[in-house]
């Protein structure tokens, strides 16, 4: 049987570009971050305030905040302004698939 030929130059034109992989890079170095990868978790299940995640996580408010703003530059939480507290979310369904993907894969026997 001959082995099936590989179109390289097709394969060549199919890679992703430098800066889809750079920000592809960033994205999941974010998700490495254990003390973002608890708060995401947290988010998962609830929308949460700063006050909230850092008493679930027992951790300081200026932590969990900075840990916060790194997740909303990388566009991953939301903000929504209630009274005077504001509350984070998930931004989309695409965090909560990459997250349940992860927990798959580890849990896999």
């Amino acid at each position: 049987m001959k082995e099936k030929d590989i179109d390289m130059t097709k394969i060549k034109e199919d890679l992703l570009g430098e800066d889809i992989i750079f920000e592809v890079s960033n994205l999941y170095k974010v998700f490495s971050d254990e003390t973002r990868l608890k708060i995401l978790n947290a988010l998962l299940l609830s929308e949460l305030c700063v006050y909230d995640i850092s008493s679930l996580l027992e951790m300081s408010h200026s932590s969990i905040s900075h840990q916060l703003k790194i997740l909303r530059d990388m566009r991953l939480v939301k903000t929504k302004k209630k009274g005077k507290s504001v509350y984070y979310s998930l931004k989309d369904d695409h965090i909560q698939k990459i997250i349940k993907i992860g927990v798959e894969h580890v849990c896999e026997k």
